[in-house]
């Protein structure tokens, strides 16, 4: 059942069945998140059931701006190292997530059991309304991974949630994502800042707002600890998907030429097909309105029905890292 987030009533369901234990799916300015309180394992296992999620895998918990945010940091987390701290201030509440230490005894099932933690402070004002409705009653964090099947694509509407989910789930209605792939992750937890998974807030930006370059994950001589969105094969639709360079992509479908069919392709290239079968749609130019289309593309493709999606490589630069990140782990499931 899908609410319009704009409506107090909703805002305050939502929190209540959060606060009892149940699942809620609530927008954030990246992907729709499926919720539940990041305080209760039990709650927390809802989620991984949900999704077919393995229990190890971990979890990002929300958490509410200002006061209430401070407090559930002070929480869920031990104290953040300085370059952490310049982080939040510059960046929160958006789109970026930091693991931390855990505070013991606090978030393990969330935590996928580990001794760090994810924590993200989002900038969807529907988000924040109910992260700071559930933390009135007492949810200090709301756990909260995309709102799909474990692997699948991600949803960037509330449609998207309830095509994934059915009409049992409480679904809060903020409109389409802004941002459309999943928020950058930050590891804090080794004492140097380590780049887990890009996203919109690029490795430039952290490096000027840390004061410190990111490092390698490889030089500092410890595994990294898991996070959310990092595994290999990740974000595929039903389609398979190939990534090609535009040549490469204007040559195969030279030899298909009139035969191209149940198949489609995604570019920034104007290409040329001899088949009334293929669908085509244009990425943009722009690495955030790319990013902002890029599930909602792959879902519509797969709606059609297609077995083959063949997608443009997207340019070089730190302002495409997020969408090359989402569209390899895409083809390589």
């Amino acid at each position: 059942m899908i609410r319009d987030g704009r409506l107090p009533e909703a805002i305050a369901e939502a929190a209540q069945v959060l606060r009892a234990g149940g699942l809620v799916a609530f927008p954030t300015e990246t992907v729709y998140g499926l919720g539940a309180d990041a305080g209760s394992d039990a709650a927390v296992a809802g989620i991984f059931a949900a999704k077919g999620r393995p229990s190890d895998h971990p979890l990002i918990v929300h958490v509410a701006a200002g006061a209430r945010g401070t407090e559930a940091l002070a929480h869920f987390a031990r104290p953040l190292p300085a370059f952490a701290q310049k982080l939040v201030r510059a960046f929160w509440p958006g789109p970026l997530t930091l693991i931390v230490e855990r505070q013991p005894g606090v978030g393990a099932a969330a935590a996928g059991g580990q001794d760090t933690i994810g924590l993200r402070c989002p900038a969807h004002p529907v988000a924040q309304a109910l992260l700071a409705a559930c933390a009135e009653q007492g949810v200090l964090g709301v756990a909260g991974p995309s709102a799909n099947r474990f692997g699948r694509v991600s949803p960037t509407t509330a449609l998207h949630v309830q095509q994934e989910f059915g009409d049992t789930l409480l679904v809060v209605d903020g409109g389409p994502c802004e941002v459309g792939i999943e928020s950058t992750i930050v590891d804090c937890s080794r004492g140097a800042p380590v780049l887990l998974r890009p996203g919109a807030i690029t490795r430039t930006q952290i490096e000027a707002a840390g004061g410190e370059p990111l490092r390698d994950k490889d030089s500092l001589g410890a595994p990294d600890p898991r996070a959310s969105g990092t595994l290999e094969a990740h974000y595929a639709p039903s389609a398979k998907v190939r990534l090609m360079d535009a040549k490469a992509l204007q040559a195969g479908l030279d030899v298909l030429g009139a035969n191209a069919a149940n198949m489609a392709v995604w570019s920034r290239t104007v290409l040329n097909s001899r088949s009334q079968r293929l669908l085509q749609r244009r990425m943009p130019d722009d690495a955030s309105a790319a990013a902002q289309q890029l599930f909602a593309v792959l879902r519509a493709f797969d709606a059609e029905g297609v077995k083959l999606i063949w997608v443009e490589t997207p340019p070089p630069g730190p302002e495409w890292e997020g969408v090359r990140d989402r569209l390899t782990r895409a083809a390589a499931s």
